[in-house]
């Protein structure tokens, strides 16, 4: 696989946009009014995990309409430079707050082979929150080694490489306001 060259910008992997700017924010509303109705009058936990998270957390949280705290994960499952899982998740950065009795939502960018959502959620449940759900934007269940519960559901994809969005590939790119499919020679 040839290396991203970022002076050529994003059209140069691009194979096409799978998700547009205005899809992905009429969903993530339709996700934050259901998440809203369903933790109204809890004390609800929003942990991201790190790095590619971030950009769905942040339009997420925003569109809430009710009172939450968030927290950050890091998880790495991948080695420098790697386009591949490696299956041995290790925790980067741990929670600074004490979720024992909180209702926890875990807000993930995708689930492919779910090893590494496996491993956090697995580790956070030992801490004995009130409730540990998931909610992902993008899942990709043909790639499922691991059965992850997922409450919330972005968008089911296929099994393609994906960017942007919070996304990466080789760091870059995680700024679009779109997701799309890397170009095969890329991947």
């Amino acid at each position: 696989m040839p290396k991203i060259n970022p002076a050529l910008g994003y059209e140069a992997i691009l194979d096409r946009v799978l998700l547009t700017e205005e899809q992905l924010q009429s969903r993530i509303s339709e996700l934050a009014t259901q998440i809203s109705r369903d933790y109204a009058g809890m004390d609800l936990l929003l942990i991201c995990i790190l790095r590619g998270g971030v950009v769905f957390l942040s339009d997420l949280m925003r569109k809430l309409t009710i009172p939450h705290h968030i927290d950050f994960m890091a998880v790495s499952s991948y080695g420098v430079g790697a386009r591949t899982n490696s299956g041995k998740p290790r925790i980067v950065l741990d929670l600074n707050t004490d979720i024992r009795g909180r209702y926890v939502l875990l807000v993930e960018d995708i689930v492919d082979s779910g090893i590494t959502l496996d491993h956090v959620l697995r580790l956070l449940q030992t801490r004995e929150p009130a409730s540990l759900d998931v909610c992902v934007l993008l899942n990709k269940a043909d790639r499922r080694v691991v059965h992850i519960p997922t409450r919330y559901v972005g968008f089911s994809i296929p099994n393609e490489f994906v960017f942007g969005y919070g996304l990466d590939i080789d760091e870059l790119y995680r700024n679009l306001p779109f997701v799309g499919v890397v170009k095969q020679e890329y991947q």
